[in-house]
């Protein structure tokens, strides 16, 4: 069946959009797949299609387009339950493509974690088919560009909760190396910049299609945007310079084999050896850096002890261990641990949110089965209580430091939090080993740049193997990244700064926008739906008899 939208009768005998392209000048026909295999199949592969736009394909101009064919899909459903599949499969199809490198992890699984996610889509689909099926009215084009962003906005902030795994692949992040997006995001954080890019996609549907006020209203917002984003880069507060930190990281690289704990702890006092004499502040290692046997060998406390003396510098280490945190709790903690002079100098954090089946097993009396199929934690960590800013003495000067693990670099909140209780430097400790050949170590590394523009903090992200890299207070890169096939150190001058962002001053207020402009487009929605039903007692329309004309009241 060929569709060119979804409604009224056309003269062929097919359906036909109500106000579709044939109902005003210079129309534009879209031959869009009918049978339910064939679009279910678009439909994932047109939902997939923004993953490109993320390192390390790293085709942020794709962004602002790839959502285009999946909003003209869904579009031409012809009924609400059309438009909510086809919202649901596309949000698979967009799950699976930016966490496919967690298959050799989770095999066929991660398709059932992506199809679950990818629900969160199906209302999506049904406000795109209401506000841009058919030929939208000027005002319902304008509602659109405000609303389908928004929609889309209230998806990313539900799905980044840390049991349905977290803030990974959120649109805006896909900007990360473009200065006047990174400028957006320190006012309203990586959710405004999501916000902004599923506009410009709303807008260049509207401009597609052919009825004159959407196009025209279409061709509006795209310059609304785009002097709003002006006005953002020329006007929005940033926090001045106070000074500059040297602070070394140091990646051992893929240690693999028989006794490889005490090879890559060797390896990392190696490196650490030859930044002695650069005058650093700070040491960094990456995650778990420290295995557990070594950690609680009590030589191993004297040796790292001799290497803040020999650098001069504290050593942030990390360590997965089983310990006892302050409250007496025993278990697996994954920790960031300062090392000082005298040793370890009672400053630790422990990882506060875990990563789904990689760190811990949701409801493990009824998943625990993933255990069997992929390499999913065997036993859960324990979560930490509560974050930590660390202090390193220096001379005159009292350097403090925001430390994160790994996944938790992702979350905006957490750094924000950092930075509000006076962190000078956000410090990310990460490793990346099971998937060194993927995506993931550029698309983590690149999160970076976010956390530092949010906040107008410097951010350190410090790998054990996977990339490493340093960011300045606007998100711009300092020196050269160490790969994922490197095994070296490198010691970085980080700018540091006072005074704060507006994202970091208002926090999450585009996801609050977002709901309410959700909210006022159903209140709205509501009032119009009230206003059509008929007064209760007043006459209907006169019922019709099987020929079509109006029965006649009996006399």
């Amino acid at each position: 069946m060929r569709m060119r939208g979804g409604g009224v009768p056309a003269s062929d005998g097919q359906p036909q959009a109500e106000g579709s392209p044939s109902d005003a000048g210079n129309p534009v026909r879209w031959s869009l797949p009918a049978s339910g295999w064939v679009r279910g199949a678009a439909a994932l592969l047109a939902g997939a299609l923004p993953a490109l736009a993320f390192p390390a394909p790293s085709l942020w101009w794709l962004a602002y387009v790839a959502l285009v064919p999946w909003l003209l899909l869904i579009r031409s459903a012809e009924t609400p339950r059309r438009a909510a599949l086809d919202g649901w499969t596309g949000g698979t199809g967009f799950v699976i493509a930016v966490h496919h490198w967690l298959m050799p992890s989770l095999h066929v699984f991660i398709v059932l974690l992506a199809a679950l996610l990818g629900v969160l889509w199906a209302p999506w689909g049904v406000l795109v088919q209401r506000l841009l099926g058919g030929a939208p009215s000027a005002l319902r084009a304008a509602a659109a560009v405000v609303a389908v962003p928004s929609g889309w906005l209230v998806i990313e902030s539900v799905r980044s909760w840390e049991g349905l795994g977290g803030p990974w692949g959120l649109l805006g992040a896909s900007q990360w190396e473009v200065a006047p997006a990174l400028r957006v995001a320190s006012v309203g954080g990586v959710w405004l910049v999501s916000l902004l890019v599923v506009a410009v996609n709303t807008a260049l549907v509207l401009v597609t299609i052919a009825r004159t006020g959407a196009r025209t209203t279409g061709g509006v917002l795209l310059v609304v945007c785009a002097l709003a984003v002006t006005a953002m880069w020329a006007w929005a507060p940033q926090p001045g310079r106070s000074g500059t930190a040297r602070i070394a990281v140091v990646q051992p690289g893929v240690v693999a084999g028989p006794g490889s704990v005490e090879r890559r702890l060797a390896r990392g006092e190696e490196l650490t050896r030859t930044v002695a004499g650069r005058d650093v502040d700070l040491v960094v290692w990456g995650e778990s850096s420290i295995g557990a046997g070594a950690w609680h060998a009590p030589e191993i406390a004297r040796r790292l002890a001799a290497l803040s003396r020999g650098t001069g510098a504290g050593l942030l280490v990390n360590v997965d261990a089983r310990q006892t945190d302050g409250s007496g709790r025993s278990g697996i903690f994954k920790s960031a641990v300062l090392v000082g002079p005298d040793g370890p100098t009672g400053d630790r954090y422990d990882k506060m949110r875990l990563v789904p089946f990689g760190e811990y097993v949701p409801a493990r009396s009824l998943l625990g089965w993933a255990t069997s199929v992929g390499k999913a934690a065997g036993e859960d960590r324990l979560r930490g209580e509560r974050q930590v800013v660390m202090v390193l003495p220096d001379g005159d000067r009292r350097l403090r430091i925001g430390p994160l693990v790994c996944f938790e670099s992702a979350f905006p909140d957490m750094s924000r939090r950092l930075t509000r209780d006076g962190a000078q430097v956000l410090v990310a400790q990460s490793a990346t080993s099971t998937f060194q050949e993927s995506w993931a170590p550029a698309q983590h590394a690149s999160l970076g740049a976010l956390r530092a523009a949010e906040n107008g903090r410097p951010m350190v992200h410090a790998t054990l193997t996977g990339i490493s890299a340093v960011y300045g207070p606007r998100g711009e890169r300092i020196g050269e990244p160490l790969g994922t096939d490197e095994s070296a150190a490198a010691v970085y001058d980080v700018p540091l700064t006072r005074g704060t962002t507006l994202y970091g001053r208002f926090g999450d207020w585009a996801v609050y926008g977002a709901l309410a402009a959700l909210a006022a487009l159903c209140a709205a929605e509501g009032v119009r739906v009230l206003r059509r039903r008929p007064a209760p007692g007043s006459p209907g329309r006169s019922a019709r008899t099987a020929h079509g004309s109006p029965e006649r009241p009996s006399r």
